[in-house]
């Protein structure tokens, strides 16, 4: 059941990859024929974009619909489709409409495939001649009998190679070519002749992420932030006017490959353009809807405003993260280990704080302005899933005038599995601003602190924190000892 498109003539443009054999044409095409529908049928579209690289696509538009059985060529899909995941049905009466047999068609019009095609068939050769500084046309028809990266012809009664020629004319297109993915159903239509289809399916290189800009006062105590939704679309066909949402969540699915893969996405193109979005929660994940509704053109990136907040609270934290091994072992006592300061800002998503939104996974990017009026990157981190009243801690890279040195002043042997280490964590702030340092130890085994320079606490069954507070310009040394059994 394939597509028969009558072609008064299809001129088809082959220079480039015929340039070897000096075959160069140019296409022409009419439109469709009865039978087909296009986007001149939509009448609305929708697309939820998730954030596995798929889209679900659901394409509603208006047709004729011929009595009994019928095949309808449904055209301007995406190349990506899941040719699995296609329903189709009418809107108007679904219980007089059903489909029989459905074709996806996906061997799509090419220079090379529409030669090897024509193996055997008639063409028209056409060359452009200088006479006397005017160009005149010559045709001449040929039938090709070989296409191996080059033609072969037979001309007359002559076998020829390596003839220049500036056109090939092909009469018509061939059945088992498409000028663009189609899907093709027979369908049963006992109702009237006038419905409204809708038309939904799965389809791949469609996706979405989170991004987001937190900027940070120069005090560190308030912050701004803007959340973007970065939508690409590699499907290898264009959304236009569409209503767009988005899922955020984890969704579980079978692995497998899809019917085709398109051709690689062109360089994209950034567009940014707010509009208000809302969110509900979905079964277990949650959906975002645009306000408006939006055109996706293939081989395009686009950014559309997620949430904004200004002047919230937020603390910035230095970190020092222990090792297990320090625990296991005597290494030389007094030989000095360097420990990396990490630096995180830390806020709350809650309503309160002008937020309160649920947050999906993305890239936070941290700004903060400096002396001259400007605004710096600071940092970025990728960020989970975040409900609303959960608090995020943005790691944006190690303290540069904020350093720790530890030394093992005593290790002890108390009985076979026993064992008393003594640690010295010397903490130096070279900035001019006090800083609080937290320091973690993860301890392995069943372990007691025996006595600490500092009030600490137990935050699991194998780790205690440490806060530190350094001065400005000054140095904090935490002392501790601690007995480990394993």
């Amino acid at each position: 059941m394939r597509a028969r498109f009558c072609l008064a003539a299809v001129i088809i443009a082959v220079a480039a990859i015929l340039s070897r054999a000096g075959v160069p044409a140019v296409t022409a095409a009419k439109g469709p024929e009865p039978g087909s529908s296009t986007l001149d049928d939509q009448s609305e579209l929708a697309v939820t974009v998730y954030n596995s690289g798929i889209a679900l696509v659901r394409d509603v538009r208006n047709l004729q619909l011929a009595r009994g059985s019928s095949d309808l060529r449904f055209m301007d899909i995406a190349a990506t489709v899941n040719p699995a995941t296609v329903h189709f049905r009418s809107l108007s009466e679904p219980s007089r409409v059903s489909v029989l047999e459905q074709n996806y068609e996906y061997d799509l019009l090419e220079p090379e495939k529409l030669l090897h095609k024509y193996v055997g068939r008639d063409v028209t050769l056409v060359r452009l001649l200088q006479d006397g500084g005017a160009t005149r046309q010559e045709t001449v028809k040929a039938r090709l009998l070989s296409y191996n990266g080059a033609p072969v012809w037979q001309i007359g009664n002559e076998i020829v190679t390596g003839m220049h020629a500036d056109h090939i004319r092909f009469p018509e297109l061939p059945e088992s070519l498409f000028t663009r993915p189609t899907l093709i159903w027979t369908i049963d239509n006992s109702g009237a002749a006038r419905h409204r289809v809708e038309a939904s399916y799965l389809a791949g290189k469609l996706s979405w992420s989170a991004d987001y800009v937190l900027t940070v006062a120069r005090d560190d105590k308030a912050a701004d932030v803007d959340g973007w939704v970065t939508l690409t679309n590699g499907s290898g066909t264009s959304f236009r006017n569409a209503s767009v949402q988005f899922v955020a969540g984890d969704l579980n699915r079978v692995r497998q490959a899809l019917a085709r893969r398109d051709l690689d996405a062109v360089k994209s193109e950034m567009n940014r353009a707010a509009a208000p979005m809302a969110q509900e929660a979905f079964s277990d994940y949650h959906l975002y809807t645009l306000g408006r509704k939006t055109t996706i053109n293939n081989s395009e990136t686009k950014q559309v405003s997620m949430l904004g907040a200004t002047g919230f609270p937020i603390r910035k934290r230095y970190v020092v993260e222990g090792q297990a091994f320090y625990y296991h072992n005597a290494p030389h006592p007094g030989a000095p280990i360097k420990d990396v300061v990490q630096v995180y800002y830390q806020f709350k998503n809650e309503e309160r704080a002008g937020l309160g939104m649920p947050m999906p996974a993305g890239v936070l990017r941290v700004y903060q302005a400096d002396s001259k009026g400007g605004t710096q990157l600071v940092g970025e981190d990728r960020i989970d899933h975040t409900p609303k009243d959960e608090t995020l801690n943005i790691k944006i890279g190690n303290a540069f005038d904020v350093v720790c040195e530890r030394k093992q002043i005593d290790f002890e042997k108390i009985a076979a599995s026993t064992y008393e280490v003594e640690y010295e964590v010397a903490l130096r702030n070279h900035k001019s601003v006090p800083a609080i340092v937290e320091v973690n130890e993860p301890i392995g085994g069943t372990w007691r602190m025996l006595r600490s320079s500092f009030e600490w606490t137990k935050t699991a069954a194998w780790a205690a924190q440490f806060s530190v507070p350094v001065p400005a310009d000054g140095t904090s040394v935490l002392k501790y000892r601690v007995r480990v059994t394993y």
